[in-house]
């Protein structure tokens, strides 16, 4: 089939995306393809299985949440069938808990990656978009987040790849249309109930929004974040050093971003990591020469700052 210009453009930019991510390797790398069975995740499919021939696997989570998902999930595996590209249907196998979204996510994700394992598969595909790229920026601005939140979704995590940060949500609906490819939509990204969907509403008609712009944005505070981790490994390596049960950290004339970083850093990452505003405090009190309390632990501030875990609290 000829491809038309536009169409052209999303699979020369798909393939460049994916080659950005993933680096050496692509001429042999084969892929598994998260499919929700959407008009994104159906274009995401189709794109791959034409720029991979014969290296495409999809999946399909059925979280078993809506009355319909079991149906849309055998309208993938048919479409899958018909062109001889390998499909599983996943469950959970845990009844759902606590936040149903974050519920579902920590499910999926933890159960296409022992797929992908047994497949032997080198990376997993999602159908992450620009447009989903802007709300996660929108939604974490008003939370006040710093570098690392506004990197929004990242283009690479793990094994997990998301090479279309860079198409519009619009694109990739056009994309399964021409293409005449079987889709649903899920009532779930409408519903007022949840965050996103709220947004997704409340953004519908704007049009002086760009999300590819919002998508690039990102993609360069994630550098600025690569940049500023690689840093702190630096700092750490030089001036952190064990103190018996805690830390110490032997230089503080530091920006405050790289303090809170390396205070972090002894933290280590068992431990919870503390509110951003209780972190702030915790930095300026140290910065004033006194002592602040971190969770079980006490950071002591002055020439040199130490975190050393707190005495046990004596019951009254």
């Amino acid at each position: 089939m000829q491809l038309s210009s536009d169409s052209a453009a999303i699979e020369a930019r798909f393939v460049l995306a994916t080659r950005g991510l993933i680096g050496e390797g692509m001429a042999t790398a084969r892929f598994g393809v998260a499919v929700s069975g959407g008009p994104d995740s159906m274009a995401l499919l189709h794109l791959s299985i034409r720029a991979f021939p014969g290296r495409v696997a999809a999946v399909t989570v059925d979280h078993g949440l809506r009355s319909d998902s079991a149906d849309e999930a055998e309208m993938v595996a048919r479409w899958c069938a018909a062109r001889d590209v390998p499909h599983a249907t996943l469950q959970p196998q845990t009844p759902a808990t606590g936040n149903i979204q974050s519920w579902a996510r920590t499910q999926r994700y933890a159960l296409i990656e022992t797929w992908r394992s047994a497949m032997a598969l080198d990376w997993i595909m999602t159908a992450h978009h620009a447009d989903d790229q802007l709300e996660t920026l929108l939604m974490r601005l008003n939370r006040g987040s710093g570098v690392s939140g506004l990197a929004g979704v990242r283009g690479r995590s793990g094994r997990v790849i998301r090479p279309l940060l860079g198409v519009t949500k619009q694109d990739l609906q056009a994309w399964a249309q021409a293409e005449g490819l079987p889709h649903v939509h899920d009532p779930s990204n409408t519903d007022p109930r949840f965050d996103r969907a709220a947004l997704r509403t409340a953004l519908a008609g704007i049009d002086w929004l760009d999300a590819q712009a919002a998508s690039r944005s990102a993609a360069a505070l994630a550098e600025a974040e690569a940049a500023i981790d690689w840093t702190v490994g630096e700092l750490a390596a030089r001036h952190v050093q064990r103190d018996g049960a805690g830390w110490r950290l032997d230089r503080t004339d530091l920006p405050r971003e790289y303090l809170r970083r390396l205070v972090l850093h002894m933290l280590g990452p068992d431990q919870a990591v503390p509110r951003g505003e209780t972190l702030d405090r915790a930095i300026s009190t140290a910065q004033a020469g006194n002592q602040a309390s971190l969770g079980d632990w006490l950071l002591r501030g002055g020439a040199i700052w130490t975190l050393m875990p707190a005495p046990p609290r004596t019951a009254r």
